[in-house]
């Protein structure tokens, strides 16, 4: 890892380049991602799509992205994030193009399907950037990734309208989406030169096997298989939103086979996951190689409110604030973008103040903002002024991507060579969080929406009482068998 020599953001070199470029194809994966929500109002009439249809698109959009996190994390632990990042740009680009020539509500909800695999983008970034700083710099450099690339879905909802009316027409959104896939391949080819997985020297820790998250005791192997259950259920609820009894968009027996699916997924996990700690029920694991998996468990309660929760915000305010306040498209997209336009500042604020108070306390602050904030988004109304509202979405947002920075300050001090893989899970939870919100948001309206979102905060409250600060120091195991010393502080 290359030593600290400060944060200088105006360079592009080094340490600062590897950041630069992360939090760049990170912004161009959101932009990808969330390039339909400014747009939905068109794109329903283009497609002669209903309400309903376009509530499904928001949980599509997000869904895929709870495995893929998964899956994602385990091939950059495996290959590293030079060409994990690259594929993945210029794969998705696929779908983005699939979903700009849509013609049909199931051609457009395939595509999008599709599509939530970029969001799987973010863990690569994670794992890149903990290589790169040490770890009194890593809070701050994780939220600068974090923020300044999660403000990718607010570009597109300022950007994108404007495109889209620039090139006139009902088939403007089309060309609009169509830009963001030429810019994901682009910014794929850029990263994969411009980029290496570590310093010159340095040592890319690798997991032992891949398939399965290693854990160090039996109690965390029992955990772990818990903490899976909730990302099974997301697709579940999922599945069950699109059954006829929802959505309408799955036939009863596909429905039933995707249920049978599923369970036999979650049985081969378990398999998967014995074989790759099978031993730990033999031997016990050296004290000094050990890592306690309850960490993580509480930094994925906390990812499912606060990173769940924006998803979810990010995807329906622009109808927000078109249907409370009666606005035109292009107007509330650029209001609905304030709360992503917090991620500049907030996210790597959460780092930073992460960095010097501590993980667990600045934590507890910020999951109580984001209750109360949240509580005060449920009271807005068509009564409230406008410039309120707006106000009150952008306090809110300060401290659930505070919150974000501050959970992500924490993941790389776990285990390096899991990095990819803790990263994955407890981006994937953020995942379910959307996927459960927006499941309500299609059953309530939006002020008990956001009543949700703040009560689900105490249970990230709760968790916290299990979260202990990361130790000095972390114990890795090189491909030569040495063992190498890792200081966090």
């Amino acid at each position: 890892m290359q030593p600290s020599t400060g944060f200088n953001l105006i360079s592009f070199s080094g340490k600062m380049k590897i950041l630069h470029l992360s939090w760049m194809v990170f912004f161009i994966s959101f932009f990808v991602w969330f390039n339909h929500a400014p747009l939905l109002g068109a794109i329903a009439g283009s497609l002669g799509i209903t309400m309903a249809q376009v509530k499904t698109l928001l949980i599509l959009n997000v869904a895929l992205t709870i495995p893929a996190r998964v899956v994602v994390g385990m091939l950059t632990d495996k290959f590293g994030p030079r060409i994990v990042y690259a594929a993945l740009l210029i794969v998705c680009s696929i779908p983005c193009f699939m979903f700009a020539l849509a013609t049909t509500f199931e051609q457009a909800a395939i595509a999008r399907f599709a599509l939530g695999f970029i969001g799987a983008g973010f863990v690569v970034g994670i794992r890149m950037v903990s290589e790169w700083f040490p770890a009194n710099e890593l809070g701050t450099a994780e939220g600068i990734y974090g923020g300044w690339g999660n403000f990718g879905s607010a570009a597109a909802a300022m950007l994108l309208p404007i495109l889209a009316l620039m090139f006139g027409g009902e088939d403007g959104w089309r060309y609009a989406v169509g830009v963001t896939g030429v810019l994901s391949v682009i910014f794929g080819i850029i990263w994969y030169i411009n980029v290496t997985d570590t310093p010159k020297g340095g040592t890319y820790f690798k997991p032992k096997k891949v398939g399965a998250m290693e854990v160090t005791s039996k109690g965390d192997f029992v955990l772990l298989l818990i903490m899976k259950l909730p990302m099974y259920g997301a697709l579940a609820l999922l599945t069950w939103k699109l059954s006829p009894t929802g959505a309408n968009l799955l036939s009863e027996n596909f429905v039933v086979g995707t249920y049978a699916f599923l369970v036999l997924l979650y049985i081969y996990e378990v398999y998967k996951t014995f074989d790759i700690n099978g031993h730990i029920f033999k031997q016990p694991v050296p004290e000094s190689h050990r890592y306690d998996f309850k960490q993580v468990a509480v930094l994925n309660i906390l990812y499912f409110t606060t990173f769940g929760s924006e998803l979810a915000v990010v995807s329906m305010l622009p109808l927000f604030f078109m249907e409370v306040f009666g606005l035109d498209m292009v107007y509330a997209g650029l209001l609905a973008s304030a709360y992503a336009f917090m991620n500049l500042a907030s996210r790597p604020g959460g780092g930073w103040i992460s960095d010097r108070m501590g993980r667990r306390k600045t934590l507890i602050v910020l999951t109580t903002g984001l209750a109360v904030g949240y509580f005060v988004m449920g009271l807005v109304d068509a009564s409230w002024p406008l410039w309120l509202a707006v106000a009150a979405a952008m306090a809110c947002s300060f401290f659930v991507q505070a919150g974000e920075g501050a959970v992500f300050a924490a993941v790389p001090l776990i285990k390096r060579r899991l990095t990819g893989q803790i990263a994955g899970m407890t981006g994937a939870y953020g995942n379910v969080g959307a996927v459960v919100y927006l499941t309500a948001l299609s059953l309530v309206d939006y002020q008990t929406f956001f009543m949700i979102i703040a009560a689900s905060a105490l249970l990230g409250l709760g968790a916290l009482f299990f979260m202990k600060e990361p130790d000095g120091h972390i114990t890795e195991v090189n491909e030569d068998g040495t063992v190498e010393l890792i200081s966090v502080t």
